[in-house]
């Protein structure tokens, strides 16, 4: 008869059996990895990280020299790699944000993808997207649409380069295995040069839709976005407030989401834009939320407090909000802060997980 340390010692050698056979099989038992597959709380493997504009423009520019554009690289775009995600070119484990850089005169080809995409502009004018034909100027301020499967190219009619910063789904495409990608003209079809866009002498019109073109779209039609009326929504929103009506989201906080005008919701399937302005001094709540977000100052310096980091930010710098992190902002002393921010919010809503915590 076995003892019972013979007993125990039998079991060992079968439960070594059974993980090996299980390792054979390619099966993984769930007790092994519970805490990992279904933590407590979101425990992103992303970091909140600060990149500098004036150490990301600056090797843009070396980029220039060095690295041509055309087919095979297609962008000179150089992204931003969150440092907890193992050298992957992602932002965060949903979003890609990169500094694109056009040098003068070039022309960045054509081409087309399931990928969601924008630009939005910190500095410089002179270069133009062009949207399935549509040429669109690109002006600081403005935030540029290239919804997925759109051909597009760019070119840069100055003298002088430009940088911008570009915002996709790509990870979350390649994580679903959905991406498509076709090459298009090697120079966009046209080089014009309108002061507005197509799209936006149909679309963006404040409240009237074309009839022609009435019905829901996953995606907003306009392809920009421009400066002139974000800036004049956020100081009308703070106008009001100082006036004692409703319209900023706390004392000295105004902001706005960009809208697709077809349905009111987001301008893309997978990604929110709004526009922060915050009065020299003012601080934000501390908020929380399910999903990354990425920020960019468009204008001003201040502070922000991503979990247990801390940054003093300048124009053009860009830090990363990764998912369930707190984040907190405060302007400076001398003069507002205004900020860019792109989120995977739509993505978590559709999937009803979504969920944001606020403390003030």
């Amino acid at each position: 008869m076995a003892t019972t340390s013979e007993a125990d010692a039998a079991d060992q050698v079968a439960l070594s059996q059974l993980y090996r056979d299980f390792e054979h099989e390619h099966l993984v038992p769930l007790w092994t990895q519970l805490g990992d597959l279904m933590p407590v709380q979101p425990n992103s493997d992303a970091r909140p990280h600060h990149w500098r504009w004036s150490t990301l423009a600056p090797m843009a520019a070396r980029a220039g020299e060095l690295v041509p554009v055309g087919r095979g690289g297609e962008r000179r775009a150089i992204a931003l790699a969150n440092p907890g995600l193992g050298g992957a070119p992602y932002v965060s484990p949903t979003l890609w944000a990169a500094i694109q850089y056009l040098g003068p005169r070039e022309t960045a080809p054509e081409h087309r993808h399931s990928q969601n995409a924008f630009r939005f502009v910190v500095e410089g004018e002179g270069v133009w997207t062009v949207v399935d034909g549509d040429p669109v100027a690109m002006r600081r301020g403005d935030f540029l649409l290239t919804p997925g499967w759109h051909f597009h190219g760019h070119y840069n009619t100055t003298g002088r380069p430009m940088a911008w910063i570009d915002g996709l789904d790509i990870p979350f495409v390649r994580y679903t295995d959905s991406s498509f990608f076709e090459f298009g003209a090697e120079h966009p079809e046209t080089t014009a040069t309108p002061s507005i866009s197509r799209s936006e002498r149909l679309w963006a019109h404040p409240g009237l839709t074309p009839v022609s073109q009435a019905g829901r779209r996953p995606s907003s039609p306009i392809a920009a976005y421009r400066w002139e009326h974000t800036d004049r929504a956020l100081t009308d929103q703070l106008d009001l407030a100082d006036k004692g009506f409703p319209g900023a989201v706390a004392p000295g906080h105004a902001a706005v989401r960009f809208t697709n005008p077809t349905t009111g919701g987001d301008v893309m399937p997978t990604m929110r834009a709004e526009f922060h302005r915050l009065r020299a001094g003012v601080s934000t709540a501390t908020v929380r939320e399910v999903g990354s977000s990425v920020y960019q100052v468009f204008s001003g310096a201040g502070r922000v407090r991503v979990g247990d980091c801390e940054y003093g930010v300048d124009r053009g710098d860009l830090f990363v909000v990764p998912s369930w992190q707190p984040v907190a902002i405060t302007a400076g002393v001398g003069e507002h802060l205004d900020l860019f921010r792109f989120a995977d919010t739509p993505i978590f809503e559709a999937l009803h997980q979504f969920r944001a915590e606020v403390t003030r």
